[in-house]
């Protein structure tokens, strides 16, 4: 890889042989190296353990979860917050694999509208729970450093499945609660959120 990083400067135009760029070609493929992990991450591994049979039927939330991952168009970053909710069966999962998750899937090639998905299909299919909410907000560099150069715009996803689809009061509730009192962006979101899910 860092071959090929060397041949990209220079296709660039630039020297890979000079002092600021000597290193480079390591340091962008250790970085690469990050970001893309998600791919050899053993989901079943993360979450050994961490399934506890629990007397609990109301619903859970994890919200403001930071994620990073890479546009798979242009390589180049798309960031933001992801709200995780579920209403469980019969067992619950330990709160800090919840964040895990959205690492694994959000450290790939991604688009946000899968990455959303697969978090929500994983929660259903790991913890069965009778319901999962997620929804994504990300800010993506493609359309701000790029292309339409919108520098305030906010992409929102939602994946809503179980109880979350089937019963509009559930899903307000999750919206309701993921909802920052005072930050219009937010309760934006959320009712972008919404209406997706109606749709």
């Amino acid at each position: 890889m860092e071959e090929l990083i060397a041949r990209l400067l220079t296709e660039l135009g630039e020297d890979p042989g000079r002092e600021g760029l000597v290193r480079t070609p390591a340091r962008v493929e250790k970085s690469l190296r990050f970001l893309t992990s998600g791919y050899d991450a053993d989901i079943d591994g993360i979450l050994n353990g961490a399934l506890f049979t629990v007397d609990y039927s109301e619903m859970v939330v994890v919200k403001d979860i930071d994620f990073y991952s890479l546009c798979e168009h242009h390589l180049l970053p798309f960031f933001g917050k992801c709200h995780v909710a579920y209403i469980p069966q019969n067992q619950v999962v330990g709160l800090s694999k919840i964040p895990r998750l959205v690492d694994v899937f959000a450290r790939r090639l991604q688009i946000q509208e899968r990455m959303t998905n697969q978090i929500a299909q994983t929660i259903l299919e790991k913890v069965k729970p009778i319901g999962v909410a997620v929804v994504c907000e990300g800010t993506h560099l493609c359309m701000s450093m790029r292309g339409v150069e919108r520098q305030n715009s906010c992409a929102v996803t939602s994946a809503m499945l179980g109880v979350f689809r089937e019963n509009a009061r559930t899903r307000m509730e999750f919206l309701e609660l993921i909802r920052h009192r005072g930050d219009p962006q937010t309760k934006m979101s959320a009712e972008a959120g919404l209406a997706c899910v109606n749709e």
